[in-house]
C-alpha cells in the first residue's frame, strides 16, 4: 500500500504537482493519464521511492514492483532467466544446484560425496521457495511475455532494450508484491502479450498505478483514473472506470462552461449598471460595491480546461543525395551461437519508404542499429551512397546523451544554428523556460521522444530511420508524428507495432526478418503490424 500525503513535486520553479494526497491499496487499479510531460514518470518514480518529493508525506507499506520506461538494472553478465527468477531469491539456489549437480559426476570421490551431501539440503531450499511450481510459474509469464528460451538463455548484456524492458516486467510480474507501479508496460509487446497483461491486470489482486496511451488497456482494467494536469499542477482523483471517466470529463467541461457564461452574463450586467451609478456621488459606493460583487462571481468560478500544448513537428527538408544513399549487402548478426538474422540485403532509394517486420526478437531494432553505424554486423557491409544525411531514431534514445541538458542535446546534433534558433526549435517542441535546461536523464519517455526527434528534425537528414517513433506519446503527439510522416519527402525505414505510423507512411516495401525476405507492400502485410 502506498499514501501520499500533500505531495509536492516540482522540476525547477515549475510545479508538477500540488499538495496531492491520495492512497493505492489493495483492489485499486489506476491508470495514471496526462498530456507528455506533465510528470506522470516523475510521479511514478517518486511513489516508487527513486526520487524524493519537494513537499509532504510518501508512506509504503509492503513491497512494490516498478517499472521504469527505460529499465537500465541488474547485472549485465546475469542470464536473462536469472534475473526473472531473482525476485523470489530463486536464482542463487539455482545456481548453486546446478553447481552441485555438475560436482555429483565428478571423478573426485570427495568431491562427489560433498555434493550429494549438500544437493538435499539446496533442495529443501529450492521447495521452500516455491519450487518447481515457482520455477514452472516464471516460463509460462515469460513465454506470455513474448520471451523465447533462447533469449532467456543469455546475458542481460546481449539482450534488445526491448527484451530487457519485457525481463524486467516479466521479473516484477513474478515477484509477487502487494503493490505495481507500470510506466507503460506495453511498450515493445506484440498484440499477443499486450491481451494476456491485459488479463493479468484484470485479476490482480493487489493494487497498481499504470500510465499507458494504450486505451483498451485502460478501458479493460482501470477501476480508478487519476489525472495530472499540467496547466494546474493538480491531481483529479475520478473513481470511475475509464469510460465513465470519459464520460465524466466531458460532462464536467460542459458544466464549468455553463456556470461560467451564465456568471459572465450577471456580471456584466452589474458592472454596467455600477458603472452608470458610479458618476453620481450619492451611489458611488453602491456602484463600488456591485464592482466587488461582480469580481468575487467571477473569482469564485473553476477555471475551463485549458487545451494540451502539443509539439509542431516537420522533419527535415531532406539534403540533396544521390539515387540510392543506403545499401546493405550480406548483413548478419549472431550473440554467441544464437543467429538473430543472416543474409540481409537492402537498397534504400531517395523518397523509398520500408517497414521491417518480425516477431520480437527476430533482430529489427539490431538491424535499425547496424544501418545507423551504432553495431557491426558479423558479415556484411553497409555502403553509404551520395550525399547521405543518415537521421536515427532510437526507441530507447540512445541517440541521447542523458548527462548533457536538453538544449546542449541539440546543439550537439546542430552545431551550426544560434542559440535563439536552438531555443525556438525547442520552444516548438515544448521546452522553454526552466524545461530546457533539464538534464535528459530525468526527462520522462514522451520528453525524450520530444527531443530525440527535435534533434532529427534540425539534421536535414535524407534517409531517416525510426524505431518506434510513436512509443510513450499522447494522441495528439503521435498525430503530429503521423502528419509529418505523410509530408516527409525523404526515405524513411521503420520498425513499428503501431498500424497508424504505416498507415501514414503508406510503405512501397516490407523487409520480413530473421530470414532478410523483401517484397512489395500489400494489405496482406498490414495484419502481420501489430502481431509483429
Amino acid at each position: 500500500m502506498i499514501t501520499a500525503h500533500a505531495v509536492e513535486l516540482r522540476i525547477g520553479a515549475r510545479v508538477l504537482l500540488s499538495e496531492a494526497t491520495f492512497r493505492i491499496g489493495s483492489g485499486d487499479r489506476i491508470g495514471l493519464v496526462g498530456r507528455n510531460g506533465a510528470g506522470k514518470t516523475t510521479l511514478t518514480k517518486t511513489l516508487a521511492g527513486d526520487t524524493l518529493p519537494t513537499g509532504g508525506q510518501i508512506v509504503r507499506t509492503g513491497d512494490i514492483g516498478y517499472l521504469p520506461q527505460d529499465p537500465r538494472t541488474g547485472d549485465l553478465e546475469v542470464l536473462a532467466m536469472d534475473r526473472v527468477l531473482s525476485a523470489r531469491g530463486l536464482d542463487r539456489i539455482v545456481k548453486q544446484m546446478r553447481e552441485t549437480e555438475g560436482e555429483m559426476a565428478s571423478a573426485d570421490p570427495d568431491t562427489m560425496v560433498a555434493a550429494l551431501e549438500r544437493y538435499p539440503k539446496l533442495e529443501t531450499r529450492f521447495l521452500a521457495a516455491g519450487g518447481y511450481a515457482a520455477e514452472s510459474e516464471a516460463h509460462r509469464i515469460t513465454s506470455n511475455l513474448g520471451l523465447d528460451e533462447r533469449v532467456l538463455g543469455q546475458p542481460l548484456g546481449t539482450l534488445s532494450g526491448g527484451q530487457r524492458r519485457r525481463i524486467e516486467l516479466a521479473r516484477i510480474l513474478f515477484s509477487g508484491v502487494e503493490t505495481l507501479l507500470l510506466d507503460e508496460p506495453t511498450n515493445h509487446l506484440d498484440a499477443d502479450s499486450i491481451l494476456w497483461l491485459r488479463d493479468y491486470l484484470k485479476s490482480y489482486n493487489g493494487g497498481f498505478i499504470v500510465i499507458s496511451h494504450d486505451v483498451e488497456l485502460l478501458r479493460a482494467t482501470v477501476n480508478k483514473v487519476f489525472h495530472l494536469d499540467a496547466n494546474r499542477g493538480e491531481l483529479d482523483q475520478y473513481n470511475l472506470g475509464w469510460d465513465s471517466y470519459m464520460e465524466q470529463r466531458e460532462t464536467d467541461e460542459r458544466r464549468r462552461r455553463r456556470e461560467r457564461a451564465n456568471a459572465e452574463k450577471k456580471a456584466s450586467t452589474l458592472l454596467a449598471q455600477a458603472e452608470k451609478m458610479r458618476a453620481k456621488a450619492t451611489k458611488a459606493t453602491a456602484a463600488q460595491n456591485m464592482m466587488k460583487r461582480a469580481e468575487r462571481m467571477l473569482d469564485g468560478l473553476e477555471g475551463e480546461r485549458v487545451s494540451d500544448r502539443v509539439a509542431k513537428l516537420r522533419f527535415p527538408t531532406p539534403a540533396q543525395c544521390g539515387r540510392t544513399p543506403l545499401t546493405a549487402n550480406g548483413l548478419s548478426k549472431a550473440y554467441g551461437s544464437q543467429e538473430v538474422f543472416a543474409g540481409v540485403d537492402l537498397a534504400i532509394d531517395r523518397g523509398s519508404r520500408v517497414v521491417i517486420l518480425g516477431l520480437n526478437g527476430a533482430g529489427k531494432t539490431t538491424l535499425l542499429r547496424i544501418l545507423a553505424g551504432v553495431e557491426e554486423a558479423d558479415t556484411g557491409a553497409v555502403v553509404p551512397g551520395h550525399g547521405l544525411k543518415l537521421g536515427y531514431y532510437a526507441q530507447e534514445h540512445d541517440t541521447l546523451d542523458m548527462h548533457a541538458t536538453v538544449v546542449e542535446n541539440l546543439r550537439h546534433a546542430a552545431p551550426d544554428l544560434t542559440d535563439t534558433q536552438v531555443r525556438s526549435v525547442l520552444g516548438s517542441f515544448l521546452f522553454s523556460g526552466d524545461d530546457a535546461e533539464k538534464p535528459a536523464h530525468v526527462l520522462s519517455g514522451g520528453e525524450k521522444t520530444r527531443l530525440a526527434l527535435a534533434t532529427i528534425v534540425v539534421s536535414g537528414a535524407n534517409v531517416l530511420l525510426l524505431d518506434e517513433p510513436t512509443n510513450n506519446l499522447d494522441p495528439a503527439s503521435r498525430a503530429e508524428i503521423l502528419g509529418a510522416l505523410k509530408t516527409y519527402e525523404g526515405a524513411v525505414v521503420m520498425v513499428t507495432h503501431d498500424d497508424g505510423a504505416v498507415d501514414a507512411l503508406e510503405p512501397e516495401r516490407v523487409l520480413l526478418l530473421p530470414d532478410g525476405d523483401e517484397d512489395l507492400w500489400n494489405e496482406s502485410y498490414a495484419e502481420l503490424v501489430s502481431l509483429a
